[in-house]
């Protein structure tokens, strides 16, 4: 099949779908770098190369023509990675006229196959090459004696500088390009003087940063190199931060081209963009006002629409306005712009931007923890009334949301998924897909579905997009690809796969610079990551020194971390402290997850203090409240709890028969930490309900002990795939006691010295519980 890129030279007026006859115009054509191109559109048509590498050299036509002038070497290098063929070639032919006469260069442009000398041309004398051909044919002919050695001199000057410094690969370009009057085809004086033997712009970027980091020369661009500037860069903020140029450079280049015009709107706005990145409130602020104001004063609005186009212009700037409040977080401000933005929309009866500020309405309500379900309904039912298929799709997902944090059953909400992937795949909102099956993952993960939350994220993970991409950019680097991975490495980590988890954070590392906006996912997932392998391996002091980072990112997650770590090292005072005022926090915020967690956590407390009739009525509330919102995983914990205080008050047999009732869906989706926890659990419960005594005291059921250490043999692999001494250290003393009531002395023994040798690694008593 070939190339789109092709119909650079075969299809009239097309380049990526539209391409106007006025994109090139006649200043500057005549330079140095643009005799390279054309050498290049020579070689490429008189030698002979493979397909795929005059594919490779076609999509590489547009961004030489309409991109910044490179250096030689950068030229020659971007050149090579196609094909290295032709490369050579184009360094030969620049090399005879470089080092040749006037005559030379004025036979390569009478040898030059063009559309209007030679009939068996491949390029179309109205396509993108023909229409380059053209303007530099007729801007060389117009030339005066003067102007056309002036010009062999620079392309001189242009080529030898390339070998001046044969170790430095940062070797300044000189200044070649003249005025717009100096190249121009009514021009036949000669202006160009003696810059180009004074003026020099500023050193081009590395070779190396060629694809992805292109950025413009420091000297004026002609209007059509900043458009294409702009374009791919706003492109590569949406698209691949990580390719688009750091926010320093890119604010540095931006403000060069604002010296030059500082009525460039369009700089504004991919300014306000570069200052979301880094969070600058200021500057992001003042950015996206001067768009808006240079957009007035333009005359772009009003010239189709008459006053209406002044005042689209400033509800729209409202609107702006308050979801850049809104995504710094502040909701009084936001409110007040969002108010004059409906303000203005309803004197001029745009229901349009009426809808947007309707949709930001309430999501600026979500944000203040206020119930925002009717606003949310009411937008839908508006956005569908006036055909606006994204918003729709957007208040849809957000009731599911919301329905998923109140209690809503997962088929209700899978429904209401399926139903808006049916608009997406019709509309092709390739964006919107991804948020559903992001959204999907999250909500089979908060309602302990791990094997469904893991098929979504691979779903998601190899979905090919709709959109066309272009720069060679990846289309994974939305933030819902990031929650997906986020809950790839939580799942693995889950299953003690830390090396698989490692990987997956090291991709979001690369993928996500820590200066990009989805970069606290993937951190605080890190974090996290780290914290429970920690407290699962006993390092307590190692896993308190990360409480700060997590708390830095999520207060919330920060706090409970906190008090599990005090937990752990029998500071029971100031966890109970923690978890009490947490819990009022998460009642107030409606966190329904987080307060069940808590009730958990404060049980286990209880139990320290052998407070186990206490700790019952918090467990059946934590259980009544994990049903209630259908949460299986915290519910079927909150069933373990219940059963080892059933265990510790005396009634064995109730425990062992509340067990069986979470051991399943623990064992087909829970993490390999709560799969040992409940195999030792039901092992001690096995041992009660048997009878036995470790002094051999009574008759114990010999068939339960027997099925007592088959559990603990399983209970076994789980805490040694997680390298959890101390939970090892239980399962080694049970088994001993066991075995030695069986009378099985070599397999007591073995039991007996792998206990002494981690009692004596770990030099701590256990819990009094664990025995």
């Amino acid at each position: 099949m070939a190339s789109v890129h092709e119909s650079l030279y075969f299809n009239p007026m097309m380049t990526n779908g539209v391409v106007h006859a006025n994109v090139f115009g006649i200043k500057d054509w005549v330079t140095p770098y643009k005799i390279s191109v054309l050498a290049l559109l020579y070689e490429m048509t008189a030698s002979k190369i493979t397909l795929p590498e005059r594919r490779r050299l076609n999509k590489l036509i547009l961004p030489l023509q309409q991109g910044p002038d490179l250096t030689l070497g950068q030229f020659l290098k971007t050149v090579e990675e196609c094909c290295p063929q032709t490369a050579y070639a184009v360094k030969l032919r620049l090399h005879e006229m470089a080092d040749g006469e006037v005559k030379d260069m004025e036979f390569f442009f009478f040898t030059l196959p063009t559309p209007f000398t030679a009939f068996d041309s491949e390029a179309f004398k109205t396509s993108v090459v023909g229409l380059f051909m053209r303007h530099m044919l007729l801007a060389y002919n117009k030339l005066s004696f003067s102007q056309v050695y002036k010009l062999l001199k620079s392309l001189q000057q242009y080529y030898h500088s390339h070998y001046a410094k044969p170790t430095d690969g940062h070797v300044g370009l000189p200044a070649l390009v003249a005025d717009d009057s100096d190249m121009d085809l009514t021009s036949t004086e000669d202006t160009v003087g003696d810059r180009g033997d004074k003026e020099e712009l500023d050193t081009p970027l590395h070779v190396s940063d060629l694809q992805c980091d292109t950025s413009p020369s420091r000297g004026p661009l002609s209007q059509k190199q900043a458009e294409y500037f702009l374009a791919r860069q706003a492109y590569l903020l949406k698209n691949d931060e990580n390719k688009a140029l750091k926010p320093a450079a890119l604010q540095e280049e931006l403000n060069n081209m604002l010296k030059f015009n500082p009525d460039f709107a369009e700089a504004h706005y991919l300014n306000y963009l570069n200052s979301m990145r880094v969070q600058d409130i200021f500057l992001s602020t003042h950015s996206l006002l001067h768009y808006f104001d240079r957009l007035i004063l333009s005359g772009n609005e009003g010239k189709s629409n008459g006053d209406e186009g002044y005042g689209r212009s400033l509800r729209y700037a409202a609107l702006n306005l308050a979801s850049l409040h809104c995504r710094f977080g502040h909701y009084h401000q936001a409110d007040l712009a969002l108010q004059e933005a409906i303000r203005i929309a309803q004197e001029s009866n745009d229901h349009v931007c009426l809808q947007h500020c309707l949709s930001w309405l309430y999501t600026l309500e979500q944000m203040k923890g206020s119930d925002s379900t009717v606003l949310t309904e009411d937008s839908v039912k508006m956005a569908a009334h006036f055909c606006l298929p994204y918003l729709a799709s957007l208040g849809i997902q957000s009731l599911v949301q919301q329905g998923a944090t109140h209690g809503k059953t997962a088929h209700k909400l899978m429904d209401a998924l399926k139903d808006t992937d049916i608009l997406h795949w019709k509309h092709s909102l390739s964006e919107l897909i991804e948020i559903s099956l992001a959204q999907t993952t999250s909500i089979w993960r908060m309602y302990g579905k791990s094997t469904m939350a893991l098929q979504q994220a691979q779903l998601l993970l190899n979905m090919s997009s709709l959109e066309p991409v272009n720069f060679g950019v990846q289309q994974n680097n939305t933030e819902a690809f990031t929650v997906a991975l986020c809950h790839l490495a939580e799942l693995h980590a889950e299953q003690g796969l830390y090396s698989a988890a490692s990987e997956v954070i090291h991709h979001l590392k690369e993928q996500f610079p820590p200066h990009t906006q989805s970069a606290k996912l993937w951190m605080l997932c890190d974090l996290k990551i780290q914290f429970q392998r920690h407290m699962n391996e006993g390092k307590y002091h190692m896993a308190e020194q990360l409480v700060t980072a997590i708390s830095a990112l999520n207060k919330t997650e920060g706090l409970y971390r906190k008090a599990q770590v005090l937990k752990a090292l029998n500071r029971s005072t100031e966890a109970y402290n923690i978890l009490q005022r947490l819990q009022v926090h998460c009642e107030k915020s409606k966190c329904t997850e987080m307060v069940i967690r808590v009730m958990l956590c404060t049980a286990e407390l209880h139990w320290e203090s052998s407070g186990f009739s206490t700790a019952l009525p918090l467990l059946l509330q934590a259980l009544a409240l994990a049903r209630q919102h259908h949460l299986q995983s915290l519910a079927s914990e909150a069933v373990l709890h219940l059963a080892f205080t059933q265990l510790m008050l005396g009634v064995p047999e109730q425990a062992l028969s509340v067990l069986h009732e979470a051991i399943e869906p623990v064992l087909a989706h829970g993490a390999v930490m709560d799969k040992g926890r409940a195999m030792l659990l039901a092992a001690r419960c096995q041992i009660a309900v048997a009878g036995f005594w470790p002094k051999g005291q009574g008759q114990a059921d010999l068939n339960l002990v027997v099925l007592a250490v088959d559990t603990l043999n399983e209970a076994e692999a789980y805490f040694s795939k997680l390298n959890c001494k101390e939970r090892l250290r239980d399962v080694y003393y049970l088994k001993a006691q066991l075995h030695h009531s069986l009378g099985q002395t070599p397999q007591c023994n073995k039991s007996a010295m792998l206990f002494r040798l981690l009692d004596q690694e770990l030099q701590s008593p256990g819990l009094p519980l664990s025995m």
